[in-house]
């Protein structure tokens, strides 16, 4: 019998992915890995307090071991800078969290995620439009942050802008992932709230920023699949 996949969003009994970004030591990429963290975040903007060098970067890929995917962060990159890390370091996924367009994404003939700020939410229009440029990106990063800007504040955004069936009675093809916010104190409210393919955490699980804590991701993932 053939399995049926419930549309995107739809309330399922569907595993909630978890990535965890910003991480910049050995010891909480190891933490990360133990508590069953389905992807990791590095951060390559110069600007961000969890920013790393391609040398840096090197220490971390190397901790990872199989089925745990790499996620490259850049906002508004030049072109070489793109193409160094991935020669480098070999990233699963690149993640664009500024005003880069389809075409300039899908260059690097490498699977991407683009992240979507509040400004673009609020706004049908624009969401359908940035949809529609980039229609090979692998999923949606909603974020409460406006695009353009980094995430890891510790804001929420309001959830109700969440993307709905839209007038054909269709749900957003590509898989879209909740950010901005996110603790061990409201993933599962927000998972029961939106039902989100994954959901990214940053701040809601360190110390100080690109500190990590090893409890606080433990608790982070008990939550998460308690909820599913």
């Amino acid at each position: 019998m053939q399995a049926v996949i419930p549309p995107n969003n739809a309330p399922a009994q569907v595993r909630t992915r978890v990535k965890i970004c910003g991480l910049t030591r050995v010891e909480d990429i190891r933490a990360a890995v133990s508590a069953g963290a389905d992807a990791l975040g590095f951060v390559f903007v110069p600007a961000s307090r969890r920013a790393l060098t391609i040398d840096q970067a090197r220490l971390l890929f190397a901790e990872l071991p199989p089925f745990v995917q790499s996620v490259a962060l850049f906002l508004d990159p030049d072109t070489s800078w793109v193409q160094d890390v991935i020669e480098a370091l070999g990233p699963d996924l690149l993640q664009f969290h500024g005003a880069e367009t389809g075409i300039f994404c899908r260059q690097f003939s490498r699977p991407y995620i683009k992240a979507i700020g509040t400004d673009w939410l609020t706004d049908s229009g624009c969401w359908s439009d940035l949809v529609a440029d980039h229609s090979t990106a692998r999923g949606f990063l909603l974020d409460s942050h406006v695009t353009g800007e980094l995430g890891g504040s510790g804001a929420t955004f309001d959830w109700s802008h969440w993307p709905q069936i839209d007038d054909q009675g269709h749900h957003p093809r590509q898989p879209l992932i909740l950010a901005g916010g996110l603790t061990a104190h409201n993933v599962s409210t927000a998972i029961s709230a939106v039902h989100p393919y994954g959901v990214d955490v940053s701040s809601g699980v360190e110390s100080a920023p690109g500190i990590k804590s090893a409890e606080k991701i433990q608790e982070f993932m008990s939550r998460v699949n308690h909820a599913n």
